[in-house]
């Protein structure tokens, strides 16, 4: 049995000619609030205020930024701009951390060099060198006949 998948979900429909309902409803909007400043202001201050109120209302309507539409965007920039912002650190100098660094770096050094002075290795000569190998030698002779076979 085959079932019809529903493809293109995330188009909207066009319900009023070539637009969408809610480009319908940003252009109509606009439209509305030209006439009423045609019908009260002076034709050049209509002129000036209709201008960017049908440049918005056609951005509402058709300008897509990334694929996402341009009231998602104003929703994202004002929910920016009005939430509170949270920084996990913020780095501040004062002079009792200063100082408080520089005591805890001094005291670090003094306990790695002491530790320097406790860890440190006994030369190795020549001649320990082959009073080591003689011991390991004589010690040891079943070792060196295994590793040989």
């Amino acid at each position: 049995m085959e079932y019809h998948v529903p493809q293109f979900i995330d188009v909207e429909d066009k319900i009023i000619g070539p637009l969408t309902l809610k480009q319908f409803i940003y252009i109509a909007g606009a439209g509305g609030l030209c006439i009423v400043f045609f019908a009260y202001l002076p034709l050049i201050v209509a002129l000036l205020c209709s201008a960017p109120v049908v440049a918005f209302a056609a951005a509402l309507a058709f300008y897509k930024v990334n694929g996402k539409p341009f009231i998602a965007i104003l929703e994202a920039g004002f929910n920016y701009f009005t939430s509170s912002k949270l920084f996990l650190w913020q780095h501040r100098t004062d002079k009792k951390m200063e100082e408080k660094i520089a005591a805890v770096a001094a005291a670090a050094a003094t306990e790695e060099a002491s530790l320097r002075e406790a860890r440190s290795t006994p030369k190795l000569t020549r001649g320990k060198l082959s009073e080591l190998a003689w011991s390991l030698d004589v010690k040891n002779p079943d070792a060196s006949i295994q590793s040989e076979t």
